[in-house]
């Protein structure tokens, strides 16, 4: 498929997960309701829906029904914007903007926003748990992906490369430190994405090995392109200031490689992902679309 053709696919898709996503967010009318309306605020304030395209586009890869995993999709997208209002609290990063609304905590008020980040994180769980009970997915194969998505957003995964993230701040690390926070703050869930909509599209093993390592790769391309533009991006189109990273000195790439040595990994780990995909056909290809475009991102 041509690259006009596969944007097309992905804005459709994105259009197919916001729908759902309104439907299974409880209204602004149902109490208490302003808890809802800051759970919709940060949900629908932007976001390009990545890691359930990513968890769809898997699926699809392996010959599955993605239009029968909506709720898991959405749930990962859950999973991540409660992730993200947690992050932009004063205790964590103390962002006022993100995406260029105001974070949540500054329109709610913090115990608000610690509030949606917890009932966004157990929304997910319910709506995979819902996914699996319409009967098309096995208890084995529900149990294994709610099992992996927890793995990839506790203390082994996301929320324990936050807390070294954390720690590392006004830090000179090394690689290895620098890799474990950004493949399990940002990584794993992209694993966990890419891996579940493989599983529930009834992947072979094989499959799903070769999934793994795109993930992985993928993962890893994202987070060093995210480092990148937080130097050389543009504020508007981020919806956020540049240079954050630096002027909390965060531990980043660019900080320990150089900005020449960042864009090589950038587009080595794209080569990567790109290759794992070699035994699948045109199923594939939002995938290796999506790889591609993290070399051209700007936000």
């Amino acid at each position: 498929m041509n690259k006009k053709t596969l944007k097309r696919e992905i804005n459709d898709k994105v259009s197919i997960v916001n729908e759902a996503l309104d439907r299974y967010l409880p209204g602004i009318d149902e109490t208490p309701g302003q808890l809802h309306e800051a759970m919709r605020y940060s949900v629908f304030a932007g976001g390009k829906r990545l890691r359930p395209i990513l968890f769809l586009a898997a699926a699809e890869a392996v010959h599955g029904r993605a239009d029968e995993l909506l709720p898991t999709a959405c749930a990962l997208e859950l999973l991540h914007t409660y992730s993200l209002v947690h992050d932009d609290l004063p205790a964590m990063d103390n962002d006022d903007f993100r995406r260029g609304k105001l974070t949540n905590h500054k329109v709610y008020g913090e115990a608000i926003a610690v509030l949606t980040g917890d009932a966004l994180l157990t929304l997910a769980f319910d709506l995979i748990a819902s996914n699996v009970l319409q009967g098309n997915i096995s208890p084995r194969i529900g149990v294994e992906v709610i099992r992996e998505i927890a793995a990839a957003g506790g203390s082994k995964g996301m929320i324990g490369g936050q807390v070294v993230d954390i720690q590392s701040e006004n830090k000179l690390v090394d690689k290895e430190v620098l890799n474990y926070i950004h493949e399990h703050k940002t990584g794993a869930l992209f694993r966990a994405s890419v891996r579940c909509g493989a599983l529930m599209g009834g992947c072979s093993p094989q499959q799903l090995d070769c999934l793994t390592q795109y993930a992985e790769n993928l993962g890893l391309a994202f987070q060093i392109t995210d480092d990148i533009l937080d130097v050389e991006g543009d504020s508007v189109k981020l919806g956020k200031t540049v240079g954050s990273d630096a002027r909390k000195k965060k531990s980043t790439f660019p900080a320990l490689y150089s900005m020449e040595r960042s864009k090589k990994l950038a587009r080595e780990s794209v080569s990567k992902a790109v290759g794992a995909l070699a035994q699948f056909a045109e199923e594939a290809d939002i995938l290796r679309y999506i790889a591609g475009y993290l070399l051209e991102r700007e936000s």
